[in-house]
């Protein structure tokens, strides 16, 4: 199973590992850590040396009860930062929106894979990733960022994310997006409590029935510091372990802050999988 991003074929015979590179004052775990261009294009080329395949680029925070912010102060933080590190990384650029008019002007910058936490449901989105031309990750949410951590209810889990992930397939599809262009995302911490990640990251296996591969996001989430008890920039190792499960579940992407120790991780468990194939 393989994925074009751009004019690469990121071949998914093995776990893949996405940086989080956040240009926002109010991320919920690195806000303010990247807002200058040259420290985000410092700390891209740090992730792909430590081993990332995509750099994830986003301008607009989306944590729980965060408010929205207009196209032009999105394309003002993440513009420069996506042309430089094109220019001076080797890397996939993945951008992290879910506004149209900030789709064309990143895949017009270099950026190769549009990663919408609103699964293209904005207006006009469906039809800037078909004209654009490139990969698209669809992930679950239950409400919006501003509400949707408040009291989120779900009747089978993880069935009504599949068939939510089902329809944005579909619906992509019908107009004309190929399959191959596709990634889905269960959106862990996305409209869902602690049960219900948890309840999904066990299940998780039950997410290929799509034929889809997936792309998941658990690093520093809050589910882990309640688990943990520890604060978000301490959550390294919980965020590891749920890497791992979550490939043995069928994950083909890992989207994390801590790259470093996540592609070490992942090569054990790739590692170990490969093993369990070999015939006696």
């Amino acid at each position: 199973m393989n994925i074009r991003i751009g004019n690469r074929e990121l071949s998914l015979d093995r776990p893949r590992v996405m940086g989080v590179l956040n240009v926002t004052p109010d991320s919920f775990s690195d806000g303010g850590h990247f807002v200058c261009a040259d420290d985000a294009v410092q700390h891209a080329i740090k992730m792909r040396e430590q081993g990332a395949d995509i750099i994830d680029v986003g301008g607009e925070s989306t944590r729980p009860g965060s408010p929205g912010i207009s196209i032009q102060e999105e394309l003002d933080r993440i513009i420069p930062v996506i042309e430089k590190i094109c220019s001076d990384v080797d890397v996939a650029i993945s951008v992290d929106t879910s506004k149209p008019d900030v789709m064309r002007a990143a895949v017009e910058a270099g950026a190769a894979l549009i990663n919408d936490v609103f699964a293209l449901r904005q207006e006009g989105a469906v039809d800037a990733a078909h004209d654009l031309d490139v990969a698209v990750c669809l992930m679950h949410m239950q409400g919006e960022p501003r509400s949707m951590q408040d009291q989120p209810t779900y009747d089978v889990l993880p069935g009504e994310v599949i068939e939510f992930l089902r329809e944005r397939i579909d619906t992509c599809l019908k107009a004309g997006i190929s399959r191959e262009r596709l990634l889905i995302d269960p959106g862990f911490g996305f409209g869902k409590t602690d049960l219900h990640n948890l309840e999904i990251l066990a299940k998780l296996d039950q997410f290929s029935d799509l034929g889809i591969p997936m792309l998941v996001g658990l690093s520093r989430k809050r589910t882990l510091g309640i688990l943990t008890g520890k604060a978000a920039d301490q959550r390294v190792f919980a965020g590891v372990a749920a890497a791992v499960i979550a490939v043995r579940g069928g994950a083909n992407i890992v989207r994390t802050h801590d790259v470093a120790a996540t592609v070490d991780a992942l090569k054990i468990a790739d590692a170990v999988n490969a093993s369990g194939q070999r015939p006696d």
